[in-house]
């Protein structure tokens, strides 16, 4: 039997979309967040940008990276 991937389920974050994601946004506020915490936020390829600039516009710190088998990025 073979594992699961998780990253195979993965469903964008963006509000109402039910697209598979294949981007993976790191990122925390740092208001009140420390630097070790960080949030994760998944992307279809039409909401990639818009979440990333939703973050930056808050001068939040982020990494944009390819959604890849195990959950990890590229």
């Amino acid at each position: 039997m073979s594992a699961h991937d998780p990253a195979a389920d993965a469903v964008c974050s963006r509000a109402g979309c039910r697209a598979p994601a294949s981007w993976r946004i790191d990122w925390r506020n740092p208001r009140i967040h420390g630097a070790d915490r960080r949030k994760t936020w998944v992307a279809c390829d039409e909401h990639v940008g818009y979440l990333r600039e939703f973050l930056a516009a808050r001068d939040f710190p982020l990494s944009v990276d390819a959604l890849v088998a195990g959950g990890a990025s590229a």
